[in-house]
């Protein structure tokens, strides 16, 4: 990856974390709301971060609204009225879990024991990592050029793959 962004991952709480870049700007946040008696959580990629990067498309938010018992939902983008199933984005194959974005093409996040990778075309787009146990943040996430593009869907995939790991959702 050439040009690349990092953020820090302060919380290890997939309903309630921030990423920041490495000049202290909050580039992401990620919380619990309440929405009609339902649970749900927002991502909210933050206009002061967003600003910094003129490349950056996409929706500023993501919704998660999960099903009883915290079960799979759905995930909108921005006020959309899309509502795409999570066990879209979690379908599984080997060690990897694979999305389509929200312009049609195919992406995949690689898991490993210590994080995950986003691949595009077999080109890594973004690395997030566990960080050392002596760091004052949890993970660590670098985005390459061509990620920023997507950085919403990156951050939505990528806290939904957390979640289901939390929540110990074993789909096929």
């Amino acid at each position: 990856m050439a040009e690349r962004h990092v953020l820090l991952q302060y919380g290890d709480d997939p309903f309630d974390m921030k990423l920041m870049d490495l000049e202290g700007r909050v580039a992401c946040t990620v919380a619990r709301i309440n929405h009609f008696f339902i649970s749900a959580v927002r991502l909210t990629r933050e206009a002061s971060w967003a600003q910094q990067h003129p490349k950056i498309t996409g929706p500023d938010y993501s919704y998660f609204y999960l099903g009883p018992d915290n079960s799979p939902g759905y995930i909108t983008y921005g006020n959309g009225a899309i509502h795409i199933p999570m066990s879209f984005y979690l379908r599984e194959g080997s060690a990897s879990r694979y999305f389509r974005s929200l312009s049609g093409k195919d992406y995949k996040w690689r898991k490993s024991p210590t994080g995950m990778e986003c691949i595009d075309n077999e080109r890594i787009i973004a690395i997030w990592e566990i960080s050392h146990s002596d760091d004052d943040h949890f993970a660590k996430l670098t985005i390459s050029a061509d990620g920023m593009l997507i950085v919403t869907e990156i951050l939505t995939t990528l806290t939904l793959n957390l979640m289901a790991k939390v929540l110990d959702w074993n789909l096929k």
